[in-house]
């Protein structure tokens, strides 16, 4: 296990991150590739739930401010913004 996943990890349970934030912080990671298309869809899928929805949306907005060496986090969004924009 790598030290930033590790590190992910703590943050997550110190932050009592729920199921749907913790997703969209993987697939919005500071790592080199980009997220699953596994995991891209069950974010999807969870976005029709309205607590989910809730909970995916203000992590959006929270990534969205990151800026300097977190440039990945804005543009794995838009990654995921365009799945939501696909034909279903």
């Amino acid at each position: 296990m790598s030290t930033s996943s590790l590190r992910r990890q703590v943050k997550n349970i110190v932050h009592n991150y729920s199921e749907a934030e913790i997703k969209v912080r993987e697939a919005t990671s500071n790592d080199p590739w980009g997220p699953s298309s596994s995991l891209m869809s069950e974010i999807a899928d969870l976005t029709y739930n309205v607590v989910a929805f809730s909970e995916i949306m203000s992590m959006i907005w929270k990534r969205l401010n990151d800026h300097g060496k977190n440039w990945r986090h804005v543009y794995k969004l838009l990654l995921l913004h365009r799945l939501w924009q696909m034909p279903q």
